[in-house]
């Protein structure tokens, strides 16, 4: 059931906006007892679910017993992370999903099912794996909340990932990783229907129908000032929310370029972007656009690591971003990445395929480390004198001396690509 929609390209919702909606949508919903809110973590801080959390927090009060961010892979948020994304809500809410211990296997999609829908790019089957908080927390309302953006795995950013993802285990998330990057990326990002959704989806209808999840989907983009607005609120307990944000994230967030881009630079806040298991956002969403032989460069302030788990750094480390015949190669030769597939799966989305190079420009590692993955280093104080990004502006830009380049401020915010390599 849909319990509250409004968006368009152009509508610009304010905190006022949000509360009035997502109350609307809860006050539908009728009195519960017992609500786990799931929230992304500080990697998606520009998707509203903070203040969403918030307003949900505020609404519900005591009967509000669980927060649990949606981590995937990635770091614990910090006490400063959750103050700063979700100000005034107590610390005791929050709990850390432990991707390789704190989940419960509901089920298996069948190998059959995996391989028919990616078309024949895997057939092993996929483990549904939920956090125990979830799928045996007791809860009357489990409140999943984020933004609904173009994405590197699945298509399209959020509705059942923030679930089977966001709080899934080592092996659902691995392979998941791994489907869709052996699919093929381009062939995927900006899509609603794809091999993972399908695979996710079959694991909504099969295995937590019965859960009470509502999903909570924003939809931000830019304005015409450059400041982060939110364009639309979508809250339902089936897919038609998800739907709906979808199709109006291809309006706010697509860029459809005429022509492919050969110098484009990318700024990492560093505040979101630490290593590059994130920062490769910058390779991800502009691969579609990047012409051959160009160059994309990275300002990457906060970098301080590849993986944020620390056996994927080291896989990271030891085979670099090489492309997909070597990841492929590697993945059969050795065991350690068969039983790590989101590290190889990240392997073939962080390589370029040779088609372009990869300037980064690091705050924290070293010239050494960056080229030992395959990437090409420069220093970020003169890039940044050169590229200085209280100096750009999104999109196209002259510098005094004639260069023209396409700066992109956010990599998480969009997907670009030039005209002929997205079919409509």
């Amino acid at each position: 059931m849909l319990y509250f929609a409004r968006g368009s390209s152009v509508d610009q919702q304010s905190p006022d906006d949000l509360r009035q909606g997502l109350f609307a949508a809860l006050e539908r919903l009728g009195p519960r007892k017992k609500v786990l809110v799931v929230p992304p973590d500080f990697t998606r801080f520009h998707s509203q679910a903070g203040t969403l959390t918030r307003l949900a927090y505020d609404f519900y009060g005591p009967a509000l017993t669980d927060i649990l961010p949606a981590l995937g892979t990635h770091s614990p948020m910090t006490a400063a992370q959750l103050d700063e994304m979700f100000p005034g809500v107590p610390h005791e809410l929050f709990r850390v999903h432990n991707w390789r211990t704190g989940v419960t296997t509901v089920g298996d999609v069948p190998a059959a099912f995996v391989s028919e829908v990616s078309g024949g790019s895997v057939d092993f089957p996929w483990p549904a794996q939920l956090a125990n908080l979830i799928w045996s927390g007791g809860h009357d309302l489990i409140l999943s909340i984020g933004q609904v953006v173009p994405h590197e795995v699945i298509g399209m950013a959020n509705y059942n990932k923030n679930i089977f993802v966001g709080t899934g285990g080592a092996e659902s998330i691995n392979k998941s990783h791994y489907v869709g990057a052996v699919y093929g990326m381009e062939r995927m990002m900006g899509r609603s229907d794809t091999p993972v959704r399908r695979i996710l989806n079959y694991a909504s209808k099969h295995f937590t129908r019965h859960l009470p999840i509502v999903y909570v989907h924003t939809v931000v983009g830019r304005g015409g000032d450059g400041n982060l607005v939110v364009r639309g609120l979508y809250v339902s307990d089936d897919v038609s929310g998800f739907d709906l944000a979808a199709k109006l994230s291809l309006e706010v967030n697509f860029e459809i370029l005429e022509a492919p881009l050969k110098k484009v630079v990318v700024y990492l806040d560093p505040a979101e972007f630490k290593s590059t298991w994130l920062g490769n956002k910058s390779i991800y969403r502009t691969r579609m656009a990047m012409a051959d032989g160009g160059e994309l460069v990275v300002l990457a302030p906060g970098l301080k690591e590849f993986g944020e788990d620390a056996e994927i750094d080291r896989l990271i480390r030891k085979y670099g971003y090489c492309g997909t015949p070597a990841a492929l190669a590697a993945v059969r030769a050795n065991a350690e990445l068969r039983d790590n597939l989101s590290a190889a799966a990240h392997l073939i989305h962080g390589s370029t395929e040779g088609r372009f190079k990869v300037t980064y420009c690091p705050g924290h590692l070293t010239r050494a480390e960056i080229e030992s993955v395959h990437f090409r280093h420069a220093d970020l104080p003169l890039m940044t004198q050169r590229y200085h990004p209280d100096l750009l502006q999104d999109g196209w830009n002259t510098l005094p001396d004639g260069e023209v380049i396409y700066y992109i401020s956010n990599p998480a915010l969009g997907l670009w690509a030039c005209r002929g390599r997205f079919p409509n």
